[in-house]
């Protein structure tokens, strides 16, 4: 319990610093490349504090940085120059600038940080879930899962990310490669990762903890991931509607005909 209270008080002083920068520089958008960096560093934390390095924690600590470091990396050379996102962007239209530099760091910064410590509880309980640290088939099946996400997740990010470079694609949907299965490769991968983790926490006994897979899941689907492009595509892109009809939204399987 010390331990998480500690993470806990990491996760804030990190938080509240990134805030600031993003007051100094009118941008809130550097909240999301921190959201990777935020998973490698509170389970590095909790590694850091392990009497005895097993291999579930080295395999586990090898996952975490490659997906997390890929994401902030991808996000960071995605936004650069594209200035603060639309939804922070609507923040401020909605709150004012009087309110939203203050507002910001309760519903986007705080909230974030928040997210974070629920969402990696899986981490903690492979680390801290009591039973050895070898690994054993749920452990195999946990890294087969985490394969299948990663590659649906960086491979319909980089997809995309070579799509809209082509200025001829301005405004068309992309049916192609893993967007041709379904209309959210990247947020079906990252949900696959996160389960996996949940498998690893279970095969260290950590049980309750993959609640955190749980939370997460239904942000992707039913808060800020699926629910909330949708409904931005819907109403930006005519031919999105096509797409829909040909298409599933989350689970991969071959197109309507």
């Amino acid at each position: 319990m010390i331990l998480f209270l500690k993470a806990i008080f990491l996760i804030w002083c990190l938080v509240t610093l990134l805030w600031i920068w993003s007051v100094c520089i009118t941008n809130a958008s550097i909240v999301d490349i921190f959201w990777g960096v935020g998973f490698v560093v509170v389970n590095t934390f909790y590694v850091f504090h392990l009497d005895k390095i097993e291999p579930r924690n080295i395999v586990l600590s090898i996952l975490v940085a490659i997906w997390g470091l890929r994401l902030a990396i991808y996000l960071a050379f995605r936004n650069i120059g594209k200035g603060e996102d639309f939804r922070y962007q609507e923040f401020r239209k909605n709150y004012g600038e009087k309110r939203y530099w203050w507002l910001s760091y309760f519903q986007v910064f705080l909230l974030q940080g928040v997210l974070i410590l629920i969402v990696s509880l899986p981490l903690f309980g492979v680390h801290y879930g009591g039973f050895s640290g070898e690994l054993f088939w749920l452990d195999y099946i946990a890294i087969l899962i985490w394969t299948i996400g990663f590659i649906f997740e960086a491979g319909g990010d980089y997809q995309l990310y070579r799509f809209k470079k082509k200025q001829k694609n301005k405004g068309e949907i992309l049916k192609t490669g893993l967007w041709k299965y379904t209309r959210h490769p990247n947020y079906f991968g990252d949900t696959f990762v996160w389960w996996s983790y949940a498998m690893f926490s279970i095969a260290a006994g950590g049980y309750w903890q993959i609640i955190g897979a749980i939370v997460m899941t239904l942000l992707i689907i039913k808060v800020s991931g699926v629910a909330l492009l949708e409904k931005t595509l819907q109403e930006t892109k005519p031919k999105y509607k096509e797409y829909v009809a040909k298409t599933n939204s989350f689970f991969p399987w071959f197109p309507k005909k």
